[in-house]
């Protein structure tokens, strides 16, 4: 009886590595040549794998598991363009920043960022974020009075729900005005693991 001989660990991985460095290739070449609307690369953090998509604009994406990559990769093809390669170097910076983050080495993030996915009030809201200083928290409330529409309570948690660019853009500062979370794109245990991260030392 003859059986196919099976790839042992070690050939697993050194496909993998192959493969990796093969999309990377591709990715870089079809960057240089402008054919690369959208480049992206899932991250392992302390709030499960993320998702990070750029374009030639910034980083246009942050996405969590739960949000499903696949749905979030067909959004991207659907409203950005559907030339979609994993790798390239336009995450490194991201990816960088975000170790930097999660390793109480970064207050702050330094990215160009592509704001195409948002419009309106909901970007006028997810622009003003940033300003909600690490280790600080304001209320849906406060952040509509601050943006100059203090009866707009409801418009801005629609606005931190839809942020496509949650953790770089820190929606997860916004808590309702009885001290309770609120929502999070990245479920309440992610919300919650990030405000305790920027509380410690």
């Amino acid at each position: 009886m003859n059986t196919m001989p099976t790839a042992t660990p070690t050939e697993t991985r050194q496909e993998a590595r192959h493969l990796d460095a093969l999309r990377a290739t591709l990715a870089q070449r079809a960057e240089a040549s402008g054919l690369l609307e959208v480049a992206y690369r899932t991250v392992d953090s302390p709030v499960g794998p993320l998702l990070l998509a750029a374009t030639g604009r910034g980083l246009v994406r942050v996405a969590y598991e739960r949000e499903g990559f696949e749905a979030v990769l067909g959004t991207l093809a659907e409203r950005i363009g559907p030339r979609i390669l994993r790798g390239g170097h336009r995450l490194d910076g991201p990816a960088r920043q975000l170790d930097e983050y999660f390793a109480h080495q970064r207050t702050a993030f330094d990215l160009e960022l592509d704001h195409r996915l948002t419009s309106g009030f909901r970007q006028t809201v997810q622009a003003y974020l940033p300003r909600i200083g690490y280790g600080h928290t304001a209320t849906y409330k406060q952040v509509a009075a601050d943006v100059g529409n203090p009866n707009a309570v409801r418009a801005v948690g629609t606005a931190c729900a839809t942020n496509p660019l949650p953790v770089v853009v820190p929606c997860h500062r916004v808590l309702r005005s009885d001290g309770g979370l609120g929502g999070y794109i990245g479920g309440l245990e992610a919300k919650t693991a990030l405000l305790q991260l920027e509380e410690a030392p």
